[in-house]
């Protein structure tokens, strides 16, 4: 844990960022599906890039609280701008920090922790999402490499990475999860194909698109952590500590919206007094407000039991589960307030409201982190 100071002085310079320079830049980056480059330089000199690489390799080493309180303050903009360098924090990276072994720290960290290497985590499939332990890209043993056939999805970042984390079949299908290895694989190497990006509903400014595999031939040194069969825990791991990011993310664009709503119903004027005057108004916005405060105590509860290394399988899970629903229902509350502007993009709202409809399906979905919690509910009352 840095001292409190510290991090207080980190999250006030991330807050003034976050309202000074992209709130500003989001109609930009919404016109033009790209960042400014003095952003992603800004992105760079502030160290979000290495927040969650440890001091050695030239990151920040923030603990998970630390990382959740500059997460939603970044949040509070346009959610692009945190997935621009979120891959090179949480499931691009976590994978080398928690099972790599010293030499790809030291070959792979540094760089990421500048900004000057992008990580992307290539795990999704055409037919593998949820069930993510059916995957068929395969890595096939020759000699002291392994050649990799298969095609990921929806890869974040993909466009701009230089390093993947690619999960591959090494064991027969049957092995399930526990045939599965991972492997960190550089953008040059012969037979990686980055397909066009995706157009999505929101998150202008953050690009996904495929990977395709085709003969790709790595050196057995490309092997993360050096064994096989180690890849689904490692990515189960690094969705743990994805998920507690994203809902600290959930938690700051619920005070955006909420913002967002009171400035509007304190501005429009109907039956000659602003809405805000209006009980039905009120009972909205208070509900906004409780699923907030609720959202941050959550993040900030969970974030203090991982720092303590106690399991969070579960409440991480509700984490994930509980902010992004709730973030869903604010953002409905607030189009609803703006009434017919809301639907016109002369106001945030209108992009906010697309923007935050991904947050219930990745990383898991909310069935998804249903299943967990229940899951780990019922073992836990067995034991």
């Amino acid at each position: 844990m840095i001292d409190r100071d510290v991090l207080k002085a980190m999250v006030d310079e991330t807050r003034r960022f976050a309202r000074e320079d992209l709130v500003p830049a989001e109609e930009h980056v919404e016109e033009t599906d790209e960042i400014p480059p003095k952003i992603i330089a800004k992105i760079k000199e502030l160290g979000f890039f290495g927040m969650t690489i440890p001091e050695q390799y030239g990151g920040l080493g923030l603990s998970m609280y630390e990382e959740a309180s500059v997460v939603i303050e970044i949040g509070y903009a346009a959610p692009a701008f945190r997935s621009y360098f979120g891959t090179s924090n949480g499931v691009g990276t976590l994978g080398i920090i928690i099972d790599g072994t010293e030499e790809q720290r030291e070959r792979y960290l540094p760089h990421i922790a500048k900004g000057d290497l992008i990580a992307s985590f290539c795990l999704t499939e055409p037919g593998a999402g949820s069930d993510a332990a059916s995957l068929t890209t395969r890595a096939t043993r020759d000699g002291d490499h392994y050649v990799l056939n298969g095609t990921k999805r929806f890869i974040t970042n993909s466009p701009h990475a230089g390093l993947f984390t690619v999960f591959a079949r090494t064991g027969p299908k049957e092995s399930r999860s526990a045939g599965i290895s991972a492997f960190l694989i550089e953008r040059d190497t012969l037979g990686i194909t980055i397909g066009p990006k995706n157009r999505k509903m929101g998150f202008r400014g953050s690009h996904t698109a495929d990977v395709i595999f085709e003969d790709c031939r790595v050196p057995a040194a490309a092997l993360l952590g050096g064994s096989e069969g180690l890849g689904f825990k490692t990515a189960m791991r690094s969705l743990d500590h994805a998920r507690l990011h994203m809902s600290a993310l959930a938690t700051g664009l619920s005070l955006r919206l909420i913002d967002e709503g009171v400035a509007y119903a304190n501005e429009r004027q109907q039956f000659g007094k602003p809405i805000a005057n209006f009980q039905l108004i009120q009972a909205m916005l208070a509900d906004c407000e409780a699923e907030a405060l609720a959202s941050r105590a959550m993040v900030e509860k969970v974030s203090k039991m991982k720092d303590e290394r106690l399991p969070v399988i579960k409440e991480t899970a509700c984490c994930k589960y509980f902010t992004t629903e709730a973030l869903g229902r604010i953002a409905d509350r607030v189009m609803q307030i703006h009434g017919g502007y809301g639907y016109i993009k002369e106001y945030p709202i209108e992009r906010l409201y697309r923007d935050v409809r991904l947050l219930r399906i990745y990383e898991g979905t909310s069935q998804i982190q249903q299943l967990i919690i229940a899951g780990e509910m019922i073992k836990q009352a067995a034991s």
